[in-house]
């Protein structure tokens, strides 16, 4: 049996092992280092029950982070990876992707990972389109140096850092992926196995920039920034679970639905007056971000309805497979090219003799 696989030539088929890995085989000898209760362990469970899924070999998949608690990720998935230089993990992958189309690629990094220090690598890698797996880890906080507030921290946090309430406006990372023009943007939640599972399936068949916000709970220095989507008793009325061709529609029984307002923009109403051909039908796969855009701004977890899933998934060409195209007709035309050939070219200055 055989998979196909992107080589770097075009699709090749690539031999399955003949033993059906499972989750001990993508769970390393390292012991877990996270505080008790952290909404990580939840993530990396699943990660682990999900990567043999793929049917790739171990040897083929790596997992790059950059700095802060989800960074320790590739210790503990036994893959190849790298724990990189804080914010620069998704230029680093960017390389790898491309030097190795054969691979699959996977980038973890917390919230001042990817939205503060690393901001400006993690919206090229969107826009280029790298055939990448960006899985944003949110806690609203800073949580390996102790507390501090984060770019997703909302208006008014306490904080080591902000004694008297941030005066930030926080980004919605969702909002900033889709202006970045990422052919594929999600949300999920960390306790939420299944929904979780079913995102990361979704972003692992996607070809390019992937990109992932895990709503992820800091029991420590975050303890219940995510309860009001979790609770029995509130998670019905504010969470939006987005399916694609199917009306945006939530709450008890499907009570509220979401619809185009009048005045421009997304509003919610109440299914029984206006009936369901009124609501908006969501889109996924549309290759214009605006209503994507339009739901991402429906609520950041404290105010308003929080949307989840899959918000954009459309096809472009990736950033890889473009300039592996340019090598291959290069050497096509010109043939094999000559490194020191190339080096000694041009001007050049001979140091130290004379």
């Amino acid at each position: 049996m055989s998979i196909p696989s992107q080589g770097r030539r075009g699709l090749e088929l690539v031999p399955l092992a003949t033993e059906k890995a499972g989750k001990k085989d993508y769970t390393s000898d390292q012991e877990v280092r996270w505080c008790p209760g952290c909404g990580d362990y939840a993530i990396l469970a699943a990660v682990q029950s999900f990567l043999p899924e793929l049917g790739l070999k171990r040897e083929n998949v790596v997992c790059i982070s950059g700095i802060g608690c989800a960074a320790r990720f590739p210790y503990y998935l036994n893959t190849y990876g790298m724990h990189s230089i804080h914010g620069r993990a998704p230029a680093i992958a960017t390389g790898l992707a491309t030097a190795r189309p054969d691979l699959s690629v996977w980038v973890i990094g917390g919230d001042g990972d990817f939205m503060s220090i690393g901001g400006n690598h993690l919206i090229h890698a969107l826009r280029r389109n790298v055939n990448l797996k960006l899985l944003l880890f949110n806690n609203r906080i800073y949580g390996l140096t102790k507390g501090q507030y984060s770019p997703t921290s909302e208006v008014g946090k306490v904080t080591k850092s902000t004694p008297v309430g941030s005066v930030d406006t926080p980004f919605n990372p969702v909002s900033l992926a889709l202006g970045a023009e990422a052919t594929f943007v999600a949300r999920t939640i960390d306790s939420d196995r299944k929904h979780l599972t079913a995102v990361l399936r979704a972003a692992a068949e996607h070809r390019g920039a992937a990109f992932v916000e895990i709503l992820q709970n800091c029991d420590i220095f975050n303890d219940g920034a995510f309860d009001i989507l979790k609770k029995p008793d509130t998670r019905d009325t504010a969470v939006v679970r987005l399916e694609h061709g199917e009306p945006v529609r939530f709450g008890v029984d499907g009570a509220k639905g979401v619809r185009l307002s009048a005045r421009g923009g997304l509003e919610v109403v109440d299914v029984a007056d206006v009936g369901e051909d009124a609501l908006l039908v969501h889109d996924a796969q549309h290759q214009e971000p605006a209503l994507a855009f339009m739901l991402s701004r429906l609520g950041n977890i404290d105010d308003g309805v929080t949307p989840i899933g899959v918000f954009r998934a459309v096809d472009r060409p990736t950033y890889d497979d473009e300039v592996n195209r340019q090598l291959d007709e290069a050497v096509a035309t010109a043939g094999p090219g000559d490194l020191a050939a190339l080096l000694a070219s041009g001007d050049t200055w001979t140091i130290g003799e004379g």
